[in-house]
């Protein structure tokens, strides 16, 4: 089969990465952590193929991730991962959401919140 038949390859488990809903590559592009123009640079991998990251989405759509060792969310500061939990599941959420209707891909991200930013860089600041 061509490679352009297969779709994205999971770059750990070698499996195809059949959608939205499945992609570490487009939740973190959501979260702003990649940029456009390296997308298809960027190797693909399933959610459940990164734990560090998939362990913080709380969805009811989801089956939960655990991870174990010391990047185990039971061993972080409990703020931490509260703020890690609701900007993962607020990005997989926005994965949803594009599933059912996809736009322009510049639109995909989740817009990033003044106070994330700070005020020394924040335009209002």
């Amino acid at each position: 089969m061509a490679r352009c038949d297969q779709g994205y390859l999971c770059a750990v488990c070698g499996e195809e990465v059949e959608g939205l809903l499945d992609s570490d590559l487009y939740l973190r592009y959501v979260l702003g952590e990649v940029d456009p123009e390296l997308l298809h640079k960027l190797p693909e991998r399933h959610l459940r193929c990164n734990p560090a990251l998939a362990q913080f989405i709380v969805d009811d759509s989801f089956t939960p991730i655990r991870l174990e060792g010391p990047f185990a969310k039971s061993s972080l500061d409990a703020a931490f991962v509260a703020q890690e939990e609701a900007r993962v599941s607020a990005g997989y959420r926005r994965l949803h959401e594009l599933s059912a209707a996809p736009g322009s891909i510049l639109d995909y991200p989740l817009a990033k919140p003044l106070e994330a930013v700070g005020p020394e860089t924040s335009p209002r600041g």
